[in-house]
């Protein structure tokens, strides 16, 4: 099996090369790496792609081309740079493409791989919410499918029956790092504070998004849309021990449940290896030794992001793209020390509310190809700005 990591330098990306190294290391040569994606972090990408014998790497910041070519250099690997090599290495047409490009930027590289007929392990949320119906309908129309890599919607996708009725899912969220804050304490949240993930090993941007529970808000967008279920029948629980990922309830009563150790590494082997499983290093879960499992439901009132996703969700492709839109740059704004950690939520209701007045002519009435998921997201992010 040839597959594809693009965003190979991010959590998502080393994860996947060490499952894919671990494999290869117990003998299991069937899984092997052709093109290699990243950013900007040349010494990172040079050391993966040597390990992993890669055919091709590819760093998207083209001033980093000479720099990627002498860290290759007699390697025999093909090296490339810029955001036209990206999109040719993302159709490279290989068995299996993780899409791990952290937000929106993961969108033209995803469908260009999809174009390419690979089988699409979803690591980038931002892809799924910003276009989702699009992204299915392309896959559709491709014969391509996509395979869910974030712990919650792959453990949905484990434990989905697809031929019996489903009465709900549930999603569980850690509570993040400030599962305990008081309204006060949010108000002068730092951005240190902010990134400390208590249980998962993740990228800033995830990390964030974590802190105010916009990820979950991603999520249960990106479910609506992965399984065709309308958000009313998507509920989130808080579970402070990530063990349990996801639940779904169906018509006679069950609850299907997926556990495990909160290791990114799990879900992103099961997506390797689908329809079989690939053995990891992950620690294996003992209950005895958790002894617990709590669960909450979450505080709307400090962590209004899911009501938000809500009525997003209720407003289509539109509504979804320009909440995706509105997180990021608000996220980034954040980062930079230019708003308050409140002001993240504040920043989304208020690009939320403009979008959908209908005296506003600046906004497209709905979101139906690549350039209206483009034009929504400069719209929204200039909104932003100018709120600053």
């Amino acid at each position: 099996m040839k597959i594809s990591v693009l965003g190979s330098t991010g959590s998502i990306g080393c994860s996947t090369v060490s499952v894919v190294e671990f494999a290869r290391s117990n003998g299991n040569h069937t899984v092997e790496i052709d093109a290699l994606v990243a950013g900007r972090d040349v010494r990172k990408l040079a050391e993966q792609a040597i390990r992993a014998n890669a055919k091709l790497a590819v760093v998207r910041d083209d001033s980093q081309y000479e720099n990627l070519k002498a860290a290759l250099s007699g390697s025999g690997i093909e090296v490339a740079a810029g955001e036209a090599a990206v999109l040719e290495a993302s159709s490279r047409p290989v068995d299996k493409t993780m899409a791990a490009i952290s937000g929106t930027a993961g969108l033209l590289p995803t469908l260009a791989a999809i174009d390419a007929g690979n089988t699409i392990l979803l690591a980038n949320k931002e892809t799924m919410v910003c276009a989702g119906p699009m992204v299915k309908r392309r896959a559709q129309s491709k014969g391509v499918n996509i395979i869910p890599v974030d712990s919650e919607h792959n453990a949905i996708f484990q434990v989905l029956e697809k031929e019996s009725p489903i009465e709900s899912m549930t999603l569980t969220a850690s509570g993040g790092p400030f599962r305990t804050a008081t309204l006060a304490e949010l108000e002068t949240a730092t951005v240190e504070k902010a990134l400390a993930h208590p249980n998962w090993s993740m990228g800033a941007k995830n990390s964030l998004d974590s802190a105010p529970l916009m990820n979950k808000g991603l999520e249960l967008i990106e479910a609506a849309y992965l399984f065709d279920l309308s958000e009313d029948k998507i509920d989130v629980l808080v579970h402070p021990q990530s063990i349990i990922h996801a639940m779904v309830a169906y018509e006679d009563g069950s609850v299907l449940a997926q556990l495990g150790m909160p290791d990114m590494r799990t879900p992103i082997a099961y997506a390797l290896g689908f329809p079989s499983r690939l053995k990891t290093e992950v620690k294996r879960l003992k209950l005895s030794e958790i002894a617990r499992l709590d669960f909450e439901e979450p505080d709307n009132k400090r962590f209004p992001a899911l009501e938000l996703a809500r009525l997003a969700c209720r407003h289509g492709a539109l509504g979804t793209s320009v909440f995706n839109a509105a997180n990021e740059r608000a996220g980034e704004a954040f980062l930079a020390r230019k708003c308050r950690f409140n002001d993240i939520s504040d920043l989304v209701r208020f690009a939320l509310e403009k979008s959908l007045d209908k005296a506003n002519n600046e906004m497209p009435r709905s979101v139906e190809n690549v350039e209206d998921v483009l034009g929504v997201t400069q719209l929204v992010r200039n909104w932003i700005d100018e709120r600053l």
